[in-house]
Parts: C-alpha cells; structure tokens; sequence
C-alpha cells in the first residue's frame, strides 16, 4: 500500500520533487555543519575592500656594479656602408673590440663556453671561442671616462652590401667591452660586456639599435639584459626622429624579422608618476611583463599589472627606501 501511494505521488504530485530537493539540503546542511561547527568559512568580495588578500612575492635582487656603458651615436645615420659611431662609458681602462658579420651560431656557442667551459675575460678569450667566424674586427683602447666617440666602419675592400635575407647566419655587428687592466677583473663582478648591434643594410633598412645586451659574470654566469617599459605622454615628442610613417615600416620589418618587441621602449621625464595615484614615484617592476608603473603605496593592491592586466608573479624595486630618501635630500 506505501509503495502505490508513493508511485501515485511520484507521477502525480510535484510535492515528491520538492521533498527531494529539502531532504538533500537538510543533510548537505549537517554534514556542513557538523565539519565545521558554526564558523564555516564564507568568502566574500566586499566592493570597498582595496587591498589584496595575496601579496605578490618580492624578488630577492643582489647589487652590482657593471663598469661598462656604450650608446649609439646618431641611429639614424649608421649603415653597414657608412659605418657606426660607439660611444662608451666606463668605469674603468676598458677595451672595446667590434666584430662585423660575426656566426651567430659561434656567438652563442662562445656564451655557453663562458658558464661551462673559460671565462670571457679578454678580446683573445672570445675570439678563440669564435673560431674566427667574423668578416672584420676593430679594436679600440677605452680610458676612464671617457666619453670619446669611436666610429666603426667595414673597410671597402669587403664589398658587404648586406647580411642575407632572415633568419640570419651573421649578426652585423658585435661589440665586446672587456676590462683592460688585469687587476680590475678581481674587483668587478661583471668581467666582460656583448652588445648584438643591428645595423641597416641593402636587405632591411631597420633602424640602427641594439639587439640583446650579455653581461658576463666572473663566476660563470651571463645575464640577458632586458628592457623596462615605462607610461608616457602621447602629446610628448617622440625619442626618434623618425617620422611616423618610417616608424610603421620599420615595426612591420622588425615583425617579419623576428625582431620586434612587444612594446615601444619609451623614455619620458613626466612619466616618473604612478600610473594608479599620480602622486608617488614609480619605484616598483612588475614580471614577467617589465612594466616599471607603480610606487611604494600602490604595490600591495595589485595581482596583475595595471597597464597589461597579466598577473604578476614577481616584482622588485628600482631602488631601497635609503636611497629615496638620500635622492629627495639632494633634491632639495
């Protein structure tokens, strides 16, 4: 008889679903309740709650002075006929030595040699390394700031017009900084600089700049340097002088060639601001995206990047808190 009524309610009565659904609520709610007691955990996100609940880590940095510096004089005149003119700056006697057509298999080839096999100390050191697989080398005594432009040029007899369509077998330039003075090399950490420098040629006419900067370590390491993307102005005058047409040429060409960035290095006096504040100074980089935006008060609020919305696995300060306060009492 309980049977047919509950066959009878089931087909006809939408009580039978209804009493399903409490029964089950009934005893997810003591099963809930006997585990937790009547503390359960309830997470919320209030509107007005600003702060992260989780903190991005801060990357451990570890400070050194690199004795090396070199710019590019006039980007927009250097051509692989015209020639280049390097400008260095250096902390110490330092020797610049320029590599035309270098193999870009060699290169990197020597950078393994340096971690696993010898140190890159000197100019003979990475030439050995090199097996001699470049066109023309230069070589230049650099003193102690000194600023003294130095023009690099493929003498005419090599009759290189360009370096081959892309991928490349030969980079067209390479610039090797190494201490001069073998004293110095047990001071500094950073023994050597590689600068891979493009140069416009007969095949791509992109504008003259740095490729990839290695700075090699005396332990056996080799840092990538890597640029940091800052917020600027659009009304502010460009870094170039570039119009805006060649510059869109030369994006396209830098896509093809594999070359381009993922955004503009852009260099600008205002834009030291928070980009969330508009009042602190932009201290903090965000990574892996390298976007240098927020300031001391800002970068507890943030997982992901204000400007990219990636989220940040890491960040680091540009500088300690120290040296702030030592820059804004020189300031006044």
């Amino acid at each position: 008889m309980a049977a047919v009524f509950l066959v009878t309610l089931y087909e006809y009565s939408p009580l039978f679903y209804i009493t399903v659904v409490f029964v089950c609520f009934l005893v997810t709610s003591g099963l809930v309740l006997g585990w937790f007691g009547f503390f359960v955990p309830v997470i919320l996100r209030n509107s007005e709650e600003t702060e992260s609940s989780a903190r991005v880590l801060k990357k451990r940095m570890r400070q050194v002075k690199n004795p090396f510096g070199l710019e590019i004089l006039h980007p927009a005149t250097a051509s692989v006929t015209k020639g280049i003119t390097l400008t260095p700056d250096c902390l110490e006697d330092c020797i610049l030595t320029c590599y035309w057509g270098c193999s870009v298999q060699k290169l990197h080839e020597a950078l393994q040699k340096h971690v696993y096999c010898f140190r890159i100390k000197t100019p003979q050191a990475l030439e050995d390394a090199l097996y001699s697989e470049y066109l023309y080398r230069q070589q230049y005594f650099i003193k102690k700031n000194d600023k003294e432009e130095k023009y690099c040029q493929l003498p005419e007899d090599a009759q290189v017009v360009d370096f081959g369509p892309v991928p490349r077998s030969r980079y067209p330039l390479i610039a090797l900084l190494t201490l001069a003075d073998e004293e110095n090399r047990e001071i500094y950490d950073i023994i050597s600089m590689v600068a891979v420098i493009h140069i416009p040629d007969e095949s791509y006419r992109l504008f003259c700049r740095i490729l990839y900067q290695y700075l090699l370590l005396a332990q056996g390491q080799y840092h990538d340097l890597k640029q940091l993307f800052m917020s600027a102005n659009s009304m502010a005058p460009s870094s170039s002088d570039t119009s805006p047409g060649e510059r869109s040429t030369d994006r396209s060409l830098l896509e093809k060639a594999g070359l381009a960035e993922d955004e503009p290095e852009l260099h600008e006096e205002n834009s030291k601001d928070c980009v969330v504040c508009q009042n602190g100074t932009v201290n903090w980089v965000l990574l892996p995206c390298r976007h240098a935006c927020l300031c001391d008060g800002c970068i507890k609020y943030f997982q992901q990047c204000p400007m990219c919305r990636q989220f940040v696995q890491e960040s680091f300060p540009l500088c300690s808190k120290k040296e702030q306060d030592e820059g804004e009492s020189t300031h006044i």
